[in-house]
């Protein structure tokens, strides 16, 4: 599927809820939908983009133009959250893929502890959720929430820092946060199993990155 996992329900209901929960204020087209945009990272409206989400990154494979651009733009105050990928083969393809943007040496992947201000910025969260498509879901009938079985049994919620400790990266490992938003009018109990957590996560890692 690549970039367009959960695209663009996942966007437009994150939207929604952030108006309905918070006082943010939310742009919106002429059909009462809010905006939303696609972005390549050699695009110049990039840097028109705070904040920026990359679904489904287990495959990844950048361009030497979109490094470059990639990196001028983390480095000069945007901040991009990467979600829905799993097992160790999509975790070692996008380690390396980030690496070739921010170096590790100077740019190290580090665990997010559970008292670091992005699990409290409104919504108090004591880990990131593991959240599974709604397909997997049905099709285990709920008994697992671990799409890659062993491989995937433990979410992670990782970042990468840059001066002052300002998070450039954000990665949601071992779950789909973005299904939880995309999927939340389709089946009632997937809705409260999963929806509150997911949102109360994906509120809170987009009110912290609009305000540091």
């Amino acid at each position: 599927m690549g970039w367009s996992t959960d695209y663009p329900y996942a966007d437009i209901n994150l939207m929604i809820r952030l108006s309905e929960l918070t006082k943010t204020p939310v742009s919106m087209s002429g059909e009462a939908e809010p905006n939303h945009w696609v972005v390549r990272p050699t695009d110049d409206a990039l840097f028109d983009c705070p904040f920026v989400m990359a679904s489904d990154i287990g495959t990844v494979g950048f361009l030497p133009a979109e490094v470059e651009r990639l990196r001028e733009y983390l480095l000069k105050g945007g901040f991009l959250w990467v979600d829905d990928f799993w097992g160790t083969l999509a975790w070692q393809q996008w380690e390396q893929e980030i690496a070739r943007v921010l170096p590790p040496a100077q740019y190290p992947i580090v665990d997010v502890p559970p008292d670091h201000a992005v699990f409290r910025t409104l919504f108090n969260v004591s880990k990131v959720p593991q959240i599974t498509n709604i397909q997997f879901w049905r099709t285990s009938r709920g008994r697992t929430t671990s799409e890659r079985g062993s491989d995937s049994a433990d979410a992670h919620f990782r970042v990468i820092t840059g001066e002052h400790g300002r998070i450039l990266v954000a990665m949601t490992h071992n779950t789909d946060v973005a299904d939880s938003w995309e999927r939340e009018g389709e089946d009632p109990d997937f809705f409260h199993q999963f929806s509150p957590d997911g949102y109360a996560m994906g509120i809170n890692v987009l009110m912290y990155a609009l305000t540091h």
